[in-house]
């Protein structure tokens, strides 16, 4: 999924990365505001993935 993409659906599927990524609180998912970067920086911080493995789980994130 592009940036621009991932960017436009992010209200529509925040509470479906929610489910997926149950660390992530609102405030990280209002932070978060669609940016693929940020979420793959979150994923990082909460469950201490690589930055290989949290683009993996973004990229594979179907919305």
């Amino acid at each position: 999924m592009d940036k621009s993409d991932f960017k436009a659906k992010w209200t529509q599927v925040k509470g479906e990365a929610q489910r997926k990524w149950g660390k992530l609180t609102n405030d990280d998912l209002d932070v978060i505001e669609g940016d693929r970067e940020k979420l793959v920086g979150k994923l990082q911080e909460r469950y201490d993935m690589s930055r290989e493995e949290a683009e993996r789980e973004v990229d594979s994130f179907r919305m």
